[in-house]
C-alpha cells in the first residue's frame, strides 16, 4: 500500500505594496483638490415672494434692466435714472458701478435691487451684472476689499420687446 504524503502547503503572502503606494499618492492629491472645488452660492429674492409688507411710497424701488442693447437704471415709481448703451456688444459695467455707487452714497441704508433680465441675455452676462450690482472693489489700508452696494438681488423677466429708453435727460445722466 502506498502512503500518501500530504504536501505542506503554505498560503501565499499578499503583496499590497503597489496598493499602498497608490494610496500614499492619491490621498494627498484628493485632499488638496477639495480646497479648490468650493461652491459659491448667491441668495436671490424674487419679487412678490417676501412677506406681505408694503414699502412706503417715498422709498426708492431701484430697478436695473439688462437687455442686449444695454443697461437701464431706474426707479419703478419715478422713471429712468440712467441709460447705459452697450458698446461693441459689451455691457458698460464700469459706468453701472459708478452710478450705483452714487445712489448708494445718497441712500446708504438701501440694500435691495431688482434685476430685470431680457430673455436673450446669456448666463455669464447675468452673473457679471449681479456681481457688479452687489459689490465694488475698494482699497482700504493698502488692500483691496469688497464694498457693499445692493447685495439683496431680486430677479425679474423683462418684456421680450423691451428697448432702451432714449431721452435726453436719461442719456446725459440728469436723473442721478
Amino acid at each position: 500500500m502506498r502512503r500518501r504524503h500530504r504536501r505542506i502547503t503554505s498560503s501565499p503572502e499578499l503583496d499590497i505594496t503597489a496598493f499602498l503606494n497608490l494610496m500614499i499618492v492619491l490621498v494627498p492629491v484628493l485632499l488638496l483638490g477639495m480646497v479648490f472645488s468650493q461652491v459659491r452660492m448667491i441668495e436671490l429674492n424674487f419679487p412678490g415672494t417676501q412677506s406681505g409688507d408694503v414699502p412706503p411710497q417715498e422709498e426708492l424701488k431701484l430697478v436695473v434692466t439688462l437687455i442686449p442693447e444695454g443697461i437701464e437704471i431706474g426707479d419703478s415709481e419715478r422713471g429712468v435714472i440712467k441709460v447705459l448703451p452697450a458698446k461693441a456688444g459689451e455691457q458698460n459695467y464700469a459706468e453701472l458701478r459708478f452710478v450705483l455707487r452714487q445712489i448708494k452714497t445718497r441712500i446708504p441704508d438701501k440694500t435691495d435691487i431688482v434685476l430685470e433680465v431680457g430673455p436673450e441675455i446669456d448666463y455669464q452676462t447675468l452673473v457679471s451684472t449681479m456681481d457688479t450690482v452687489r459689490s465694488y472693489p475698494a482699497v482700504v489700508a493698502a488692500s483691496v476689499v469688497e464694498g457693499e452696494l445692493f447685495p439683496d438681488v431680486a430677479l425679474m423677466d423683462a418684456q421680450e420687446d423691451r428697448q432702451l429708453v432714449t431721452t435726453s435727460s436719461s442719456a446725459s445722466g440728469g436723473g442721478v
